[in-house]
């Protein structure tokens, strides 16, 4: 019976990002709607460990607002998270290069240590800056059972 349930742990891990970022193609495609894909490499600080992903922004949903679905799987601390996080940005109207932007939203976290596997829902928010060349640096905070802090940088590809 374990092994039924680690296999299958495991093939949610595998697919839920996939499923994420093709549900969001689909839906661009459908609306028309152009996307715009990020990576990111970061570290977070509670728990421990250095996490990687990527991110796709729609257009606008509203003024300033968008869509901003992203994956991030984090390794270290005897632990690997996989946060699934369904986030919307406020852009902060800016002239300069620079501009800032808050985060939000729901996040599903599948959480691996010692091969006891689980998902859990959890809730991030954030504070970020983004270059027009596309470099950003953010600041997120999680509650529930979201990682509790991390410091990321990454890069949008045109």
């Amino acid at each position: 019976m374990d092994r039924v349930v680690d296999n299958r742990c495991h093939e949610i891990q595998t697919r839920c990002p996939v499923l994420v970022l093709r549900a969001t193609r689909g839906a661009r495609k459908r609306s028309g709607v152009r996307r715009s894909p990020r990576r990111r490499v970061a570290r977070s600080l509670d728990p421990d460990q250095f996490y990687f992903g990527g991110h796709i922004e729609t257009a606008p949903l509203a003024e300033h607002v968008h869509f901003r679905p992203n994956v991030e799987v984090g390794v270290g601390n005897n632990a690997t998270v996989v946060a699934i996080n369904f986030e919307l940005a406020y852009r902060f109207p800016a002239q300069q290069a620079w501009h800032l932007y808050a985060v939000a939203g729901p996040a599903l976290n599948i959480i691996n240590t010692n091969h006891d596997t689980s998902a859990q829902g959890g809730i991030t928010i954030g504070l970020g800056a983004e270059h027009s060349d596309g470099l950003f640096v953010e600041v997120k905070a999680g509650a529930i059972n979201s990682p509790s802090f991390k410091i990321g940088i990454g890069y949008r590809f045109r």
